[in-house]
């Protein structure tokens, strides 16, 4: 098996050489596995497949680890004040802690402090490519995969590597998703999408409409509150706001105890609007609209600040927005107001640009994957996706069982076959099931699970994986 080098490059002397489909030289790495990224999904693809003996070359397009929580990266979403809104014990990785001695909410300059000692803990740089994007993902005989990277950026030649297996894990939360609105092209005021959103000294003095109600528009409001001269806040309906903390614990170690004790959604969601009703009472007399559905039916947006400051008349909340004109914007309601900065806090779209749509399933090219568990792919069972996934809590610990199963279906395409058919089978079977019991149908929800049900799947998996 060709093994990497100190540095995480191929050493030649193990490397042998073979031809693409048109005739380009590949260098043929043979049972090695590549990972596409290295943030917090690709950190843990690359620790888990060199703990059960895979040789690992991973691709990062950037200069540095953390994925998203790197806010040095081009494509990180991050702000100044970006916080965790899972607690702590809910997103760490299971096998490495964060310490003790850290907040509930971690801040981000914390999480990417965490992600330098993981992969020095488990000695994950040697594997890594830093500064090479891949080009291409082509898949070729026995299930094998030629991947083609350059430097970021274009610059210098193409390179072909052959892989026994490929685990994608370039994220879901960098390519923005714009919405189209009747003049938007003539208004005169600065436009932007959160992506672009990293300081609030960007809002200071300016009249700020936030259009979006997901957990980083909320944000942005209630940082606008604080430092434009105006804001209003701009959502198509209803939605409940959850604050961080539910009988002086954080919210979502709350919620588990419910999960835990198997209470039943029915039960948790009469529970969750009697506390909101003590807490918080009606959220319509402060003008925002009545939500549209039930709780849990819809990602949940954890923000203990939002209707502090709606209350204080520090955020106007207003309905969708209906069309752009030169100097103004006219609402749904027919009302027009003048902000001079709108931004868009309207989410992402997941983007594989270096992969055929359809070897994922997504045969309408929309970036919305067929896969079983979100992550495994039908007909392709060296294929897999690792993070694609909205929990109700954090990601981390779904991110690593994720990896964990792909690297035993790999060990045991080679040791038990037959298990390894079996498994294709359940895939094949399994594509398209949801984890997450009934939610609003909209992009933002894709990929929505409950971290519960989510990860008794995995542990259903492993087990009928390994005969048990």
């Amino acid at each position: 098996m060709p093994t990497p080098t100190e540095h995480g490059r191929p050493d030649p002397e193990t490397t042998t050489l073979a031809r693409s489909r048109d005739g380009r030289p590949v260098s043929d790495r043979g049972d090695t596995v590549c990972v596409i990224g290295a943030g917090a999904s690709g950190l843990t693809a690359v620790k888990n497949l060199a703990e059960h003996g895979f040789g690992v070359d991973c691709y990062e397009r950037e200069t540095g680890i953390g994925g998203a929580w790197n806010w040095r990266h081009d494509r990180s979403p991050v702000y100044a004040s970006t916080h965790l809104i899972s607690s702590r014990p809910f997103t760490q990785f299971p096998d490495f802690p964060m310490p003790d001695d850290w907040p509930d909410y971690p801040h981000h300059s914390q999480l990417l402090s965490y992600f330098e000692r993981y992969a020095d803990h488990f000695d994950l740089r040697r594997h890594i490519w830093f500064g090479t994007e891949v080009v291409r993902v082509e898949p070729v005989e026995d299930d094998r995969w030629d991947v083609t990277t350059r430097s970021t950026g274009g610059y210098g030649p193409e390179r072909t590597s052959r892989y026994a297996a490929v685990v994608i894990a370039n994220g879901h939360n960098w390519s923005p998703k714009l919405p189209r609105y009747e003049g938007l092209e003539q208004f005169r005021g600065e436009v932007m999408h959160a992506s672009s959103y990293k300081d609030p000294a960007q809002l200071r003095g300016k009249r700020v409409l936030v259009v979006g109600a997901g957990n980083t528009g909320c944000d942005i409001a209630v940082e606008a509150a604080q430092q434009a001269s105006h804001c209003w806040h701009s959502t198509r309906r209803g939605y409940w706001y959850a604050p961080k903390y539910v009988f002086g614990r954080p919210a979502d170690q709350v919620n588990d105890t419910l999960l835990a004790l198997r209470v039943p959604l029915r039960v948790r969601q009469w529970l969750y609007h009697r506390t909101l009703r003590l807490t918080v009472g009606d959220l319509t007399r402060f003008g925002l609209p009545k939500p549209d559905h039930r709780v849990y039916e819809t990602h949940p947006i954890a923000n203990s600040q939002l209707v502090y400051h709606v209350g204080h008349g520090a955020i106007t909340p207003v309905p969708d927005v209906g069309r752009f004109h030169a100097h103004s914007v006219e609402l749904a309601d027919g009302r027009q107001i003048d902000p001079e900065m709108v931004v868009f806090a309207t989410g992402y779209l997941p983007r594989f640009e270096f992969l055929d749509a359809k070897i994922l399933g997504d045969d309408e090219g929309v970036g919305r994957p067929r896969l079983w568990l979100n992550a495994f792919v039908p007909d392709h069972p060296t294929l897999a996706v690792a993070g694609l996934v909205q929990p109700d809590s954090g990601v981390f610990t779904l991110s690593h069982w994720q990896a964990v199963l792909f690297a035993r279906l790999l060990r045991l395409r080679t040791t038990r076959p037959e298990r390894a058919a079996a498994f294709a089978n359940r895939v094949r079977a399994g594509a398209g099931e949801r984890y997450s019991g009934q939610v609003k149908d909209s992009t933002r929800h894709w990929f929505e699970v409950g971290h519960a049900d989510y990860l008794r799947a995995l542990e259903r998996a492993l087990r009928d994986l390994e005969g048990k």
